[in-house]
């Protein structure tokens, strides 16, 4: 189930869901232009390795704080990055709007940073490297989710090589995602992880992070106001189906 199309009227272009997705690009690059041993080297400094802070490996090889950060701008290869970037650039502009550029990039980094303290704190003992901007961009899920929950989602759902498109509630979408975290978050809990997979919990936290943080930076000075055209596909600017005049017009 793969978001294709919002339908959050915007007022302002998204320059930094722009700058983050090229920032996202620019960093891959960089790495696919690393030779192996280097590539592993920058992974274990760069990326988020939770046993060097939590583990077994805090004694003899303590991380740098700021993998916190950084992990959230690597990737592990071209699906990793083109899924993260395209959800990023599906749900990322109306929040942006809303919240304003600073706002909204503030508001990108500690949701990141609640994904990866999440993560590391559910698997203290790992010594796989934790990448990928997943856990920012669930936190603009949960975001949007809670300040467009009339909004409708077009899905796109491939079964076999048929494309199917249906349109469901922002909310619904949301909910089901979640809990698509939350079964394999809490089946995972204690178990030995020996090679990449899914940062379950990295998801969660980010999510939840998005959701509580949304009203803390919303803000509510005042705007141009929007017309009745600006919608897309006929939509408010909220998200709902336009049935008839529109109050921001």
């Amino acid at each position: 189930m793969i978001p294709y199309l919002d339908t959050v009227a915007r007022r302002y272009p998204p320059v930094v869901v722009w700058l983050l997705i090229g920032a996202n690009a620019l960093v891959f690059l960089w790495q696919l232009g690393l030779p192996p041993g280097a590539l592993e080297r920058f992974l274990f400094d760069h990326a988020l390795v939770p046993a060097r802070f939590f583990g077994p490996l805090a004694a003899v090889a303590p991380g740098d704080w700021t993998a916190f950060l950084t992990n959230m701008f690597l990737h592990g290869g071209w699906l990793h990055l083109i899924f993260n970037m395209w959800s990023l650039w599906i749900f990322g502009p109306a929040v942006e709007d809303r919240f304003g550029s600073g706002r909204f990039l503030g508001f990108y980094l500690l949701c990141g940073l609640a994904a990866s303290l999440a993560h590391a704190l559910a698997n203290p003992a790992s010594t796989v490297p934790a990448l990928g901007a997943s856990g920012a961009i669930a936190g603009v899920m949960g975001c949007y989710a809670r300040l467009f929950p009339a909004a409708r989602l077009t899905v796109l759902v491939p079964i076999g090589f048929i494309p199917f498109f249906f349109e469901m509630p922002a909310m619904a979408f949301a909910a089901i995602w979640l809990m698509m975290q939350i079964l394999p978050g809490i089946l995972s809990l204690g178990q030995e992880v020996a090679s990449g997979g899914i940062a379950w919990w990295a998801h969660i936290g980010g999510f939840a992070a998005g959701l509580a943080l949304a009203p803390l930076f919303h803000r509510r000075a005042a705007y141009r106001r929007f017309f009745r055209d600006e919608g897309a596909f006929g939509f408010l600017p909220d998200g709902r189906r336009n049935a008839g005049r529109s109050p921001w017009a």
